[in-house]
């Protein structure tokens, strides 16, 4: 029986490891035999990568957090129903490197548009789709904006050190908040010990085997 698709989500500030960590629970996920559908937001389709680049170049005001929250919802629809729905209703996983929470942290929080008005938002772009898993991989700010380093930063890591800290903060009162669905990751350790940690964790909480880590205490 083809198991139900799964959606897990990777969240969290500048230069947390998103896109490395994805990459590496996927190969792990190859290697146990599933096929996950690798994507990422803003983006995932065509239509949706060209409004990413209206996000991610420019000066940090370029657009007003309404403005950016509207044009990631936007992205988002395409990305879920030409891309991300379809693979669930096949029964595929689907690893995300950022979704929802970063606009509810990044525009709703840190851009004072405000949670609640995100949320009436994706309530008309996602229904009830939510992630079935979010990983918030966590670093100090500091931290995260240095791996990125200085020569052609994207538009949101020239913002402020203050919204960065709002962000951060965002996160970690989301993972407190949800903590069915959120699970904070120390993402300040070398990068197998974080893969070693994200591979363990989803083993166990969908009850897979991926190489032994569901039975690892």
């Amino acid at each position: 029986m083809t198991r139900p698709g799964q959606l897990v989500t990777f969240e969290g500030g500048e230069g947390a490891g998103k896109s490395t960590q994805i990459e590496r629970l996927a190969a792990v996920m190859r290697a146990a035999g599933l096929d996950p559908l690798v994507t990422r937001e803003p983006g995932g389709t065509p239509a949706a990568e060209q409004v990413r680049q209206l996000l991610v170049e420019g000066p940090p005001d370029r657009w007003l957090p309404l403005s950016e929250a509207l044009l990631l919802l936007a992205a988002r629809y395409d990305h879920v129903v030409r891309r991300i729905a379809p693979a669930l209703a096949d029964g595929r996983w689907v690893l995300c490197d950022r979704f929802m929470d970063s606009t509810r942290v990044y525009q709703g929080v840190a851009g004072a548009v405000g949670e609640a008005v995100i949320d009436r938002l994706h309530a008309i772009v996602l229904g009830d789709l939510r992630p079935d898993l979010t990983v918030i991989l966590d670093v100090p700010v500091a931290t995260g904006l240095g791996r990125q380093g200085k020569v052609g930063r994207q538009r949101y890591e020239q913002m402020t050190k203050a919204f960065h800290e709002q962000v951060r903060e965002g996160f970690l009162a989301l993972a407190r908040a949800e903590t069915e669905r959120c699970v904070v990751v120390d993402a300040t350790r070398p990068v197998d010990a974080v893969a070693d940690e994200v591979r363990d964790l989803v083993a166990r909480r969908f009850s897979i085997d991926l190489g032994g880590a569901a039975e690892r205490p």
